[in-house]
């Protein structure tokens, strides 16, 4: 029997792009990874190889950044700045269907666990859930404000299925969290994370930081918001980054965690299948990846990586991360540890 050691980590390998690297997806079983890019394009990289190469996919893409990546089946979704969402065929490279989705820019992209729905939001903030086979229009999530108590556009950053597929939640920037039921589209709970938006009005009157990344635990009892805490100079991210997790079902604050060691926004937030940590990553000028204990909130371990991270997926057997960032793509490895067998009594 074997277990993920997060005091084990280790980057064991970067792949340099030309990019930025803004999503990402992984294939199961598999070392290859498929990334949208600043570049307006969408890439696969095999990261199983001694010197990983980008391969373009082809065809008809996106006009702009390229912000979310989703997996469903034996397609790849992503969504961009342009508002589109693409179906692309894996062994192809090619697209096999494009949706105007959404009339401004998709923030992300993500598969519910059993690739049968894809869920989006946008800064039209609306998440949108589409049938994965057919690209088919299920629900229209309206909950979002499209303007911040100062009177500016608001954003919608954060989406995220539980384990089970039943709930979908969203987050914005001025800090709301709506949880959602999948198959009906009915709002069943709410939450707020207002520390997580600041706002300056004396030298640039701007607002920034929202929640930019949730999790459900594996139970789906408790859903995690990442973000940024108070900011104190909005031109390099200077606030601590921030994790509350919250009951959500009680709408209780069970955990508030903020670490000025590690500085910037938590872009993407996971809990694996078993165990009481959950993994976040980010960054401001650089970047982190931090493990926490969800039951107290303590570090359990943290390190720098070579890039602010924008998005990572952890990969099938819970023990590597790929994170996707500025100009590289990292493999983060906390490798699996013998764990001792019972020992098993001699027969009488």
């Amino acid at each position: 029997m074997t277990s993920s050691d997060p005091t084990k980590f280790k980057v064991t390998k970067t792949a340099r792009l030309k990019g930025i690297a803004l999503c990402i997806a992984n294939l199961p079983g598999t070392e290859r990874v498929f990334f949208g890019s600043s570049d307006f394009k969408v890439y696969e990289l095999d990261l199983a190889a001694e010197k990983p190469q980008p391969v373009e996919f082809t065809g008809e893409g996106h006009q702009s950044y390229v912000t979310g990546a989703a997996l469903a089946g034996p397609q790849l979704v992503t969504g961009g700045y342009d508002g589109r969402l693409i179906w692309w065929d894996l062994e192809k490279r090619e697209p096999v269907r494009t949706v105007p989705a959404h009339e401004k820019w998709i923030r992300n992209v993500v598969a519910s666990p059993d690739g049968k729905v894809i869920a989006s939001v946008a800064d039209d903030m609306l998440c949108k859930m589409w049938d994965a086979g057919t690209g088919n229009l299920l629900h229209t999530l309206v909950e979002h404000k499209p303007m911040t108590p100062h009177h500016f556009p608001s954003m919608l950053f954060a989406v995220a299925f539980s384990a089970d597929g039943q709930l979908v939640a969203t987050g914005d920037k001025v800090g709301h969290v709506a949880v959602w039921e999948v198959a009906t589209g009915k709002k069943i709970s709410e939450l707020e994370a207002p520390v997580m938006y600041t706002w300056d009005p004396k030298q640039r009157r701007h607002s920034i930081g929202g929640i930019r990344s949730l999790a459900f635990s594996a139970d789906g009892k408790l859903l995690a918001a990442g973000g940024i805490g108070t900011i104190g100079n909005i031109d390099h991210l200077d606030g601590p980054s921030r994790i509350e997790i919250f009951d959500w079902a009680a709408r209780q604050r069970t955990q508030e965690i903020s670490d000025t060691k590690f500085k910037g926004l938590v872009e993407q937030i996971a809990f694996p299948r078993e165990g009481t940590w959950f993994v976040c990553s980010g960054g401001d000028n650089g970047g982190f990846v931090s493990f926490y204990d969800w039951q107290t909130g303590k570090v359990v371990h943290q390190d720098k990586v070579p890039m602010h991270v924008h998005k990572f997926v952890l990969n099938d057997t819970q023990d590597t991360l790929y994170a996707a960032g500025h100009d590289q793509i990292a493999v983060v490895e906390f490798k699996a540890v013998p764990v001792p067998a019972e020992p098993v009594a001699p027969a009488s």
